[in-house]
């Protein structure tokens, strides 16, 4: 018998402290980083460049790290009688 229940889909509210916890530093490191680089350039560029290298850096990198979290401080296995 399988003991492993499927997990639901993150909530709305799990969603987005997840999305809070991988934009937020990415964006602040970022802006720490290019932020001498970028000092000058128009507010529309400097947005740009930024959204261009964080939401890859957030969909692909950090995302994945935080679901498997979610998974693992949340309990993935359900222990039937």
């Amino acid at each position: 018998m399988n003991d492993i229940a499927p997990m639901k889909p993150p909530s709305r509210h799990h969603m987005a402290v997840m999305i809070w916890l991988a934009v937020f530093p990415t964006l602040t490191a970022l802006q720490f980083l290019l932020g001498g680089l970028l000092r000058d350039a128009p507010i529309v560029l400097r947005t740009l460049v930024l959204a261009t290298i964080a939401v890859p850096i957030v969909i692909y990198g950090l995302m994945p790290l935080l679901q498997r979290l979610r998974l693992r401080v949340l309990g993935r296995r359900v222990r039937r009688p």
